[in-house]
């Protein structure tokens, strides 16, 4: 195994240029003559558009133009759509409008853009934006999907009577049925999980240009893949053939789900600058992302699970409604029903499980994917049941999940919900995680906390989630005649450290030094396909296409090795870079290998000339990473604050690249689960659709006092759908740690009687839950 070779904590090689201001991001990027644009957004959550006069602001110093819906109609520019086939249990199609790139004859959020204000500069924008007169005609809104779907609530759309955007179902409601009735015990939880903003470092931004004489569009924009951005923009908004929009995306300061889309801003830029002749750039700033980034989670959820009376899971029952917001984002209706609903099973042998979802248009921002798209939701489902069945049955939280656990033996596992498991040991890595955690050493430390005047409690989730397949990608590996080599691949980087991992599986296939190896992505006229990163794709999906490849360009070097030498192409070897003759001491290296490929007097009749090779990978499944969260907390129960003080956890995600890079992943996805367990909280006005939490001054996010240092540790069970046995891992410390934090929270309040508490657990709800459980607590029985 050589100093960077798979499995090797090897250090990011991008962090360099990083961390000496070397970054080259989205605001970055200015080209001659540029233009600034400004979007005039909706302060009203739901009203119609009666007029808007723009002629004070397009007469205003610098102005270049003025443009509303209207004007974008009569040119004939296409809506941002809903991208997959999603039918209701009837199989009927969804409720599924197109989005305007401007709002047309009515706003249905706060922040919706109902003009666009181009100048010279941003400023002259901004000072424009305010002489536009629009007269709105404010109507009722309504930011709950419960409301929205109650009697005489306001219409959103009249396409959606109810503003019921879906009706969908999985599972066996029969066979559910019949588990009921037979059950010995049942528990039920209604629980939230709260909408949250995804505060990227680094806002999303888009610079269009145009060039008149090749009729092309040129797009720059922080995204999570140019291909999908491409695609949407000139499919449904443009409507012109994909060979004449280039996308291309630079540095990217986080995603989470969130730059996946096509955005109105994509578009308004694009057809800006064909419009004016001249470059267009948006840059966005807080406030803007608040109200026009999609968000995520929220989710209403109603859970029965039937159990018999030796506490083993005999079927669940699971209700939600999922709010999507004023429009339909790309993907939205997606992340509640098939890309979540699925891993409602969990780890668990559950012989029946149904699940009901209703997708609900509301006057608030569409939501879409966020850092585990469905995942997360379905896994807090899961795990807080199983947490509530324990403590009702006298169970402890591990022994009711050992209980439960699909052993080993059992994989390949085909749950109730038809999602086949392909590897894992559940148990081993629970009991890993309590040893790591002194699960054992929890009495004492409790106690300890109890003699400050604070509570201590534990919680686990033991999770499992589907990434990393469906879709296929291609790599294509080009060695330059001095012996180094490009890969260009069709995944993005966002900060997950791309050009490191993806160097090392180069690295370590052709036997190269690390700085050998550079990376192209986000650029769709340099590479010619790619579905982006989400899912926790990348490795899974991107690395096996990059396996394929190095495989390939070995076999091709063998050929030119074998010309070379004069020897049998069967008689050549390749190891550590290094070509040989079988049983002789004759050997090239890679790189002179290389070198002779592009030497026309050194090559054999009909072979083709440079070493460069592509391969496309197409999964044959899923993968389904797995692990167990522990954490730990002090409750202060006078003020009802909780601090974290331990987090703990053991995953499963399968062969390892890059263990260093791969403990960054959890890190982050950690802290963004305890985010939305304590701190975030995206909150609307209930009458008038307001955006209350719309600046850092009002919406928490963690800071690093709030995270301790965490314990991690891997299982490695390899994958089996996938030849480099890998499973993704990006989205996991996002889903395994809601759940944890929530149990444990509740373990520490159990002897006050609180059973249940919806996320986040700020001081003020904990402060009220522990008051409200003592009033509703029998005379003598005193904590």
């Amino acid at each position: 195994m050589g100093q960077f070779s798979v499995g090797q904590s090897v250090r990011r090689v991008e962090d360099q240029r990083f961390l000496t201001g070397h970054g080259r991001y989205i605001d970055d990027i200015d080209l001659p003559h540029q233009l600034y644009a400004y979007v005039l957004r909706s302060p009203h959550a739901h009203a119609r558009l009666r007029g808007i006069d723009g002629a004070a602001a397009a007469a205003a110093p610098g102005v270049a133009a003025v443009v509303t819906g209207a004007d974008l109609a009569a040119e004939g520019l296409g809506g941002i759509t809903f991208t997959e086939g999603l039918t209701n249990r009837d199989g009927s199609p969804i409720v599924a409008p197109p989005r305007p790139v401007l709002a047309v004859g009515k706003v249905r959020h706060v922040g919706d853009g109902v003009a666009l204000v181009v100048a010279e500069t941003l400023a002259q924008a901004r000072d424009a934006a305010e002489l536009i007169a629009v007269d709105y005609d404010p109507l009722p809104a309504v930011t709950e999907a419960a409301a929205a779907l109650a009697p005489g609530a306001p219409r959103i759309w009249d396409e959606a009577p109810g503003n019921l955007c879906l009706d969908w179902e999985k599972g066996d409601a029969r066979a559910v049925e019949a588990a009921f009735r037979k059950a010995d015990h049942v528990c039920r939880l209604s629980l939230v999980n709260n909408r949250v903003i995804v505060a990227s470092l680094e806002p999303r931004g888009a610079l269009g240009a145009y060039d008149p004489g090749t009729g092309r569009y040129t797009l720059y924009t922080s995204s999570q893949g140019s291909h999908q951005v491409r695609n949407s923009l000139a499919d449904k908004v443009l409507k012109v053939p994909r060979e004449r929009v280039r996308v291309v995306t630079p540095d990217v300061g986080g995603g989470f789900g969130m730059k996946l889309f096509l955005y109105p801003e994509h578009a308004l830029v694009a057809w800006a600058a064909r419009r004016l002749g001249r470059p267009v750039k948006w840059t966005p700033d807080r406030s803007d992302a608040f109200m026009s980034d999609t968000q995520g989670r929220d989710h209403r959820t109603t859970a029965e699970l039937a159990l018999d009376k030796n506490g083993r899971f005999l079927g669940l029952r699971v209700s939600t409604l999922g709010n999507l917001g004023g429009y339909l984002s790309e993907f939205g209706p997606m992340i509640p029903t098939v890309a979540g609903s699925g891993m409602l099973a969990g780890l668990y042998v559950t012989p029946a499980i149904h699940v009901a979802v209703k997708g609900v248009f509301t006057n608030t921002v569409p939501t879409d994917a966020y850092r585990g798209a469905g995942r997360p939701e379905a896994a807090y489902v899961v795990e807080r049941m199983a947490d509530v069945a324990a403590r009702e049955l006298g169970l402890s939280p591990a022994e009711i999940r050992r209980r439960n656990f699909i052993p080993p033996d059992a994989m390949p596992f085909t749950t109730a919900l038809g999602e086949t498991y392909d590897s894992g040991d559940f148990a081993r890595n629970l009991d890993d995680a309590m040893r790591l955690a002194n699960w054992d050493g929890m009495p004492a430390r409790r106690a300890a906390a109890k003699a400050r005047g604070r509570r201590r409690g534990i919680g686990m989730s033991a999770y499992i989630e589907a990434c990393g397949g469906e879709l296929e990608d291609m790599a294509e590996l080009r060695f330059e005649p001095n012996g180094a080599v490009t890969l260009l691949i069709g995944t993005q980087s966002s900060g997950q450290g791309h050009a490191t991992a993806y160097a090392q599986i180069v690295a370590d296939g052709l036997g190269l030094p690390l700085d050998k190896v550079r990376l192209v992505q986000g650029d769709t006229d340099q590479i010619p396909y790619g579905n982006g990163t989400g899912g926790s794709r990348s490795l899974p999906v991107g690395g096996n296409a990059v396996g394929g490849a190095l495989r390939k360009i070995v076999d091709k070097g063998r050929r030119i090795a074998a010309i070379q030498m004069e020897a049998s192409e069967a008689d050549i070897e390749f190891a550590d870079g290094v070509f040989t003759v079988a049983g002789t001491d004759r050997r090239m290296t890679i790189a002179e290998v290389a070198a002779a490929a592009y030497d026309p007097e050194r090559q054999a009749a009909g072979m083709e000339f440079g070493l460069a090779e592509r391969s496309v990978y197409l999964p044959k499944g899923t993968t389904y990473p797995n692990g167990c969260h522990v954490a730990e907390v002090e409750v202060d129960i006078d003020t009802g604050v909780v601090t974290l003080v331990a987090h703990t956890v053991v995953d499963d995600f399968g062969r390892v690249v890059n263990p260093l890079l791969l403990a960054g992943q959890v890190h982050g996805g950690i802290a963004q689960g305890v985010g939305q367990a304590l701190f975030e909280s995206c909150v609307y006005d209930p009458e008038t659709g307001q955006l209350l939490s719309g600046s850092f001054v009002d919406y928490r996010v963690p800071r690093a006092a709030d995270l301790p240092s965490f314990a991690f540790a891997t299982n490695e069970v390899p994958c089996l759908t996938n030849p480099m046995g890998i499973k993704g891992a990006g989205e996991a410390g996002a889903i395994g740690a809601p759940p944890a934090v929530i149990n444990a929270i509740v373990d520490a309040l159990a002897e006050f009687g609180v059973t249940h508490l919806d996320m986040p657990a700020t001081p003020e709800r904990v402060w009220r839950a522990i008051r409200d459980a003592a009033r509703a607590r029998p005379a003598g029985k005193d904590a």
